[in-house]
């Protein structure tokens, strides 16, 4: 297995298109962020008071990808809430029952995609490089692609030797498929590690290339909150329709918001309330009830 680490951040793909579509998997339980996602898909969740999904419907477009003719959504539970945000920006999997998993979330698309390559990333991957763009931060994952071969995008591991990594990187939430690869898909539960990635590797005909910003898998509060925090950038990031009278530090604050009392390092979802007496730190707020530590 290779490395394609050459390619400059911020570069334009060269594969063609017409060739390539790409898929955002937003189908999870988001058990770990739980509970959170008891009311919210985890696609949903906002970082920097933007939705995961837009970010990643946004950085997809950034390279030329949209429309229901070029991205596909996959959703499943609480579903309808994908769905309802989704609308007509691409097209819609709505798997029955439990989510099918990353492989069969794939293999579920694959009238759709249809022959094409297929740019595949999850919902829940923060990405940001403040030396390009989204969208032109991962146009080196394309650059050059055969068609043939798999991709992932990837970032040293701090162990390289640590189960789960490729090449000693982590993952870092997108892949690049081949439609050889991808037909052979079942619409049934399964991950693309050991369906495609894993297989592929073996084979040599895995590369990973490397993001050269900043990546946070945000599958659990602590990491929910450190993505809030890096989109905040060293102030506090408050929505011109949320309402703050308290002292606020480092914190995220979404529309609707009303902030009566302290907030540090925390986030305050839309339309939450913080009373006078109280003094949050490093906790996500949603509603007037629900306080989640970023534990």
């Amino acid at each position: 297995m290779t490395r394609a680490e050459g390619a400059a951040s911020g570069s334009r793909p060269t594969a063609p298109s017409d060739g390539l579509c790409a898929v955002v998997l937003a189908a999870g339980a988001g058990t770990r962020l739980r509970p959170l996602t008891e009311r919210t898909p985890k696609a949903l969740c906002p970082v920097g008071n933007v939705p995961l999904l837009d970010r990643a419907l946004a950085r997809l477009a950034g390279l030329g990808l949209n429309g229901p003719a070029a991205v596909a959504v996959n959703a499943c539970y609480l579903g309808d809430q994908v769905v309802e945000r989704v609308g007509t920006r691409a097209h819609l999997s709505v798997e029955p029952g439990s989510p099918l998993g990353t492989a069969g979330g794939v293999g579920r698309l694959r009238d759709w995609i249809d022959g094409r390559g297929a740019l595949v990333g999850n919902a829940d991957a923060y990405l940001a490089d403040p030396a390009a763009p989204p969208g032109p931060d991962i146009a080196a994952l394309l650059d050059g692609w055969d068609g043939d071969s798999v991709r992932l995008l990837g970032q040293p591991a701090t162990d390289p030797g640590a189960p789960g990594t490729f090449d000693g990187h982590v993952f870092t939430g997108f892949s690049l498929l081949p439609w050889r690869l991808v037909r052979d898909l079942p619409a049934t539960f399964g991950d693309l590690v050991r369906a495609v990635w894993r297989p592929a590797e073996a084979a040599g005909r895995l590369t990973v290339v490397r993001y050269r910003g900043t990546f946070i898998d945000t599958g659990t509060p602590a990491d929910y909150l450190a993505a809030n925090l890096h989109a905040a950038g060293d102030g506090c990031l408050i929505d011109p329709a949320a309402t703050v009278t308290g002292p606020c530090h480092r914190s995220v604050v979404g529309a609707g918001a009303t902030v009566r009392g302290a907030v540090s390092r925390s986030v305050i979802w839309s339309n939450a309330v913080v009373g006078a007496d109280e003094d949050l730190h490093e906790v996500i707020r949603v509603g007037a009830d629900l306080t989640v530590p970023a534990i």
